[in-house]
């Protein structure tokens, strides 16, 4: 294949995939009014059971409540954050809502609410390992968004031995 032509089919399907990003956010957004929508709020509470496996309670009705707190601790970090930051989680939240955006990017064939938490880690393991860098990059802010709205709350400091700040 010409040099031309690799180009040309490189940047048609550059083209191709950011009009299908942008159709797909106006379609099913990520974020509304600068929370998560109904679909986010599905990804990231997946994310967060397999994430934070061993830190959620064992209890069924705790660990529910202690997901939603959760989320609504993630609604405050992502809204902390600067509106340029804001679209690109609404953009990786958008695609990897839609069916093909969570097939094609994160290789889940379910729902995100319907996946099991072995089903998405082993889904984030596939986008950690992978060899290329927009997978890998998925998953660090999947897992670094669920981190930081974690660990926002003083009440899971104890469980990676953090103190809290010292007074001063």
């Amino acid at each position: 294949m010409k040099r031309r032509t690799v180009l040309a089919v490189g940047v048609g399907t550059g083209a191709l995939l950011a009009l299908a990003g942008g159709t797909l956010a106006l379609l099913k957004p990520g974020l509304q009014g600068g929370r998560l929508s109904p679909a986010g709020r599905d990804l990231f509470a997946a994310v967060a059971r397999a994430v934070l496996a061993d830190l959620l309670p064992a209890d069924a009705a705790a660990r529910e409540q202690a997901t939603q707190a959760h989320l609504q601790r993630l609604d405050a970090t992502i809204a902390g954050v600067p509106p340029a930051v804001q679209a690109e989680i609404d953009e990786l939240v958008s695609l990897l809502a839609s069916a093909p955006g969570r097939l094609g990017l994160a290789g889940l064939g379910i729902d995100w609410a319907q996946a099991s938490t072995d089903d998405v880690q082993a889904t984030l393991q596939r986008l950690r390992t992978s060899s290329l860098a927009l997978r890998q990059q998925i998953y660090h802010a999947l897992r670094n968004l669920t981190n930081a709205a974690w660990f926002a709350d003083a009440a899971a400091w104890p469980a990676i031995g953090y103190p809290g700040p010292r007074a001063v």
